[in-house]
């Protein structure tokens, strides 16, 4: 509880709301430029989500304090955990407590640097897969966020159930962007039907975890009958043990922790992707630094995990699409007790967002930061942006702990495909961010292939 001494204010800055629907049709309407004007009532703001007052988190400071919490004074919200249950049931992105502790300890060991480095070859040559489609479409027009989520869902599925999906992946694709879509349409409703209610919402819901809970659940059960480690994740998962009582996952474990992979582990990398291919098409000098790079480098040949490390243009090149467009656009929380956050009483239950799309367009943190300049993250740069302005991944105990795989996966997919490809928005298409479960291109991303 809050100390008595404490100073303690009862009321916050924020933006004008009406009465019971709040700031509600501004928030749904574009999210994202209402987050980004928040930033101007101060580090600690609100709105009301329909008649609920919500926090806004503006601040470096305020951010590193709820993130290092997460575990105690803070956790996810139940409307978080209500609407995405369903998908990824209790993974480790929406479970809590000692639960959340063991399955991170019983996880973690998937994504050592040894492990996830063999799978660097992986990415390379499904980015090369692509590279020979897009050689015959020269001029011809692609739906590259389709191109990037079908590349990442074949990796994804190759590194997690040693499985290729080339055939599936478009259906496997539709339906787990189907679920997220009703996963966001749910995050925007002030009320959402408990999952038990048969609205037209819950039975699509129901159809597209039934498909998804079949492919996982095959993959599990044909990996359990041939007690195979084939060095994928799930060979990990399912041979996991609890290091206290030697205890393993059951099915349903290995099936959360798998979908929550699954799913966050191809929608942030091909999202931050297609953000990165729209920057370049911008940005020519940036692409030609890039390719000058990858060039000298590379020399044409694919690149491997031994490269990355000198590529650091490249690096730099993702680092700040994230910034411009973090998949991630902000991160939500709750206090378990009243808690004391900058002198004002956040209330248990109350949410909080940690608005990481607007710290991450703040110049108080990054100099014009509505310009693409990857050379914010050179390392003589880098050093002097705040912790936790910069936060595409999260932060904290619970940090994303795919961080390095979709990190390795982006650079590998990028200096394979930009040594040969330089895509341009197709004429006359508009881009428009919008707030889906991630950020996301509102009508996709139509470019033309064109070789450099």
């Amino acid at each position: 509880m809050v100390a008595q001494t404490a100073q303690v204010r009862t009321s916050l800055r924020g933006p004008k709301s009406r009465f019971f629907i709040g700031n509600l049709p501004e928030f749904n309407g574009d999210s994202i430029k209402f987050m980004l004007e928040n930033r101007q009532y101060g580090d600690l703001t609100r709105f009301f989500f329909g008649p609920f007052p919500v926090l806004v988190i503006n601040s470096p400071e305020l951010s590193h304090e709820v993130l290092m919490d997460s575990l105690t004074k803070w956790s996810k919200p139940a409307l978080t955990l209500a609407v995405l249950e369903p998908i990824i049931g209790n993974g480790l992105f929406t479970s809590e407590g000692d639960f959340w502790k063991r399955q991170r300890k019983l996880v973690q060991p998937a994504f050592h640097s040894k492990r996830i480095g063999e799978y660097g070859q992986v990415m390379a040559d499904y980015s090369n897969d692509l590279a020979k489609e897009w050689a015959g479409a020269i001029g011809q027009e692609r739906a590259i966020e389709k191109d990037m989520t079908h590349l990442t869902m074949r990796i994804i599925a190759k590194t997690l159930f040693d499985a290729d999906v080339t055939v599936e992946a478009s259906e496997v694709g539709e339906t787990i962007r189907e679920a997220l879509a009703l996963v966001e349409e749910g995050f925007r409703q002030l009320f959402p039907p408990p999952k038990w209610m048969p609205t037209k919402h819950n039975r699509r819901m129901k159809r597209a975890v039934a498909r998804l809970d079949k492919l996982i659940q095959g993959f599990i059960d044909a990996r359990r009958a041939s007690n195979e480690d084939k060095g994928d994740f799930l060979s990990l998962l399912l041979q996991a043990r609890d290091e206290d009582d030697n205890s393993q996952m059951t099915d349903k474990q290995v099936r959360d922790e798998a979908m929550t992979l699954f799913g966050a582990g191809h929608e942030t990398t091909s999202v931050t992707m297609t953000w990165t291919w729209y920057l370049l098409s911008q940005h020519p000098e940036v692409a030609a630094k890039l390719h000058e790079e990858l060039d000298l480098v590379l020399a044409g040949r694919l690149p491997t995990l031994a490269d990355l490390h000198n590529l650091p243009y490249t690096d730099m090149v993702i680092k700040e699409a994230m910034r411009l467009y973090p998949a991630a656009w902000s991160v939500t929380r709750m206090p378990n007790e009243d808690v004391n956050l900058d002198g004002y009483l956040a209330k248990k239950g109350q949410i909080a967002f940690i608005n990481v799309i607007g710290m991450h367009h703040d110049p108080r943190f990054f100099p014009q930061p509505k310009k693409f300049m990857p050379e914010r993250f050179a390392p003589e740069h880098e050093k002097n942006v705040p912790k936790y302005a910069y936060l595409p991944f999260g932060g904290g105990p619970r940090v994303c702990i795919g961080n390095s795989f979709a990190m390795m996966e982006a650079r590998l997919i990028l200096a394979t495909l930009a040594q040969r490809f330089a895509p341009e928005v197709a004429p006359g298409f508009e881009v428009y961010p919008d707030r889906q479960f991630t950020l996301k291109p509102k009508y996709g991303m139509k470019m033309v292939i064109r070789e450099r």
